[in-house]
């Protein structure tokens, strides 16, 4: 099966190479090349792309000057658009090592032929266990501390109920593979588990002794509110102020997953005026935030810089199930997790 592998400053190539070689695919077969740009630059361009699509950035000239023969090519965060897509006639699939898809010409490959296959739940578990450091960091007010004493301070008042996770309710709002690597790990603190997804199924729930409820009720009953879901016309912005407002002013919200499933404005106003008690946030609408922003003026919120799933762990899991995937194109020559399999007669 020739591939080529295509590196970006997040996963590298050498882990795609040794994945491949792992899954029993001939190295010859495998060629290599670098997305060029800093990580500033490639993650600026993903941001755009998940916005506007893989139109939205110049055409990667050194990828589509490699492609060749290549029939499968693995990669991340790098664009495909139509004239990647033009440059490779053998091509048969593009294996995409996350979830979102956003950084390639769906529409385009289906017309060519071509499968689309993401890798879903390759870092559900670093995204999960992050999602944890930030109940705990606002509820105890790690943070907050550490600044205080690095600034040569002893704070010891931080405004909050100083809220432990144990015996606790935590409302997820989506229950995918994130919130399922979540429930494990908080059935250790004992916690009431809420769930507001109407897709998953009650067999799945009752495995990990969570109840399903609305939106709403985990809006209002949480004392941690994580959202989970999956960003989609439907889902784009719509947490916002009425969620915000039903939920007690001792409660936590985290958001691990993406910005635009939340009005930030709303929640900014919330926190601000003390509605809740805090939140703990890896993704916002511009990354990374403006110098002027004024989230960096609140107390009541820990931030991260959207490194949830950047974890060794994780690269070398996606590295691994994109191999997998480029050694089932090779052994049947389709791919059933491929998102237009059914367009290709695949499924």
């Amino acid at each position: 099966m020739r591939t080529l592998v295509i590196g970006d400053h997040y996963i590298p190539a050498s882990a795609y190479v040794e994945a491949l070689a792992g899954a029993g695919l001939d190295p010859a077969g495998v060629r290599t090349v670098d997305w060029s740009g800093g990580k500033a630059d490639q993650h600026a361009a993903q941001q755009r792309m998940e916005k506007e699509g893989p139109g939205a950035v110049p055409v990667p000239a050194e990828i589509a000057a490699a492609v060749g023969d290549a029939q499968a090519l693995a990669l991340h965060f790098a664009p495909v658009p139509a004239a990647v897509l033009d440059a490779g006639p053998e091509l048969r699939a593009v294996v995409v090592a996350r979830a979102g898809l956003e950084n390639v010409d769906i529409e385009a490959a289906t017309a060519r032929g071509i499968g689309v296959v993401p890798i879903a739940g390759r870092n559900a578990s670093g995204v999960a266990e992050l999602a944890i450091g930030l109940m705990i960091s606002e509820g105890r007010s790690v943070a907050r501390a550490d600044a205080s004493v690095k600034a040569c301070g002893w704070r010891k008042d931080f405004g909050g109920p100083g809220t432990e996770i144990g015996g606790s309710t935590v409302g997820l709002v989506g229950f995918g593979h994130v919130g399922r690597e979540l429930a494990r790990r908080l059935s250790g603190f004992g916690v009431r588990l809420l769930v507001a997804d109407p897709y998953v199924g009650d067999d799945v729930l009752a495995a990990h002794d969570a109840t399903r409820v609305d939106l709403d009720t985990v809006f209002a009953e949480s004392d941690f509110v994580h959202v989970l879901a999956r960003l989609t016309p439907e889902t784009e912005r719509f947490v916002g102020a009425a969620q915000f407002a039903l939920m007690k002013p001792t409660a936590y919200f985290v958001n691990t997953s993406r910005a635009r499933l939340v009005d930030h404005d709303a929640l900014y106003d919330a926190l601000a005026q003390g509605l809740l008690a805090g939140a703990g946030l890896d993704v916002f609408d511009s990354e990374p935030l403006p110098p002027d922003s004024p989230w960096r003026s609140l107390d009541n919120v820990t931030l991260t810089t959207h490194f949830g799933g950047e974890t060794h762990t994780t690269n070398t899991r996606s590295a691994r199930l994109v191999a997998e995937a480029i050694a089932e194109l090779h052994r049947t020559g389709q791919v059933a997790s491929a998102v237009n399999a059914s367009a290709l007669g695949w499924a």
